[in-house]
């Protein structure tokens, strides 16, 4: 009887180890993700300087929070779509949406070479 509860036990341990490894992996994967989400193209980074696109990714990879993250780009998406306009240039009312929207470029009328690097 103590052989099958040692065996039980040990079973339920590893099955808990394993468990808390994928759990860390997962947590791992997503970070990975979004660093690399981040590391892309910027969204609207044919109007900002080297120096922006750096300053905003260091911006979302220190937001702790994605509600945070969340602000980030809102904010970003408002000031890029000012200064789209004081371009003569559109951007679209709202950003694109999150996991695929940073690396969309301008988007939305604003191709034709007219954005230009700073």
């Amino acid at each position: 009887m103590k052989r099958k509860l040692a065996i039980f036990v040990a079973l339920v341990c590893s099955l808990l180890l394993t468990s808390s490894f994928a759990v860390a992996a997962n947590q791992a994967n997503e970070q990975e993700r979004i660093q690399a989400q981040e590391q892309g193209q910027v969204y609207g980074s044919q109007m900002m300087t080297e120096q922006e696109r750096n300053e905003y990714r260091t911006r979302m990879q220190s937001a702790k929070t994605n509600e945070e993250r969340e602000q980030i780009r809102m904010e970003h998406h408002e000031r890029m779509r000012d200064r789209a306009k004081s371009q003569g240039l559109s951007m679209p009312d709202s950003p694109p949406p999150k996991g695929g929207g940073m690396g969309g470029g301008m988007g939305g009328g604003m191709g034709g070479g007219k954005g230009k690097n700073k």
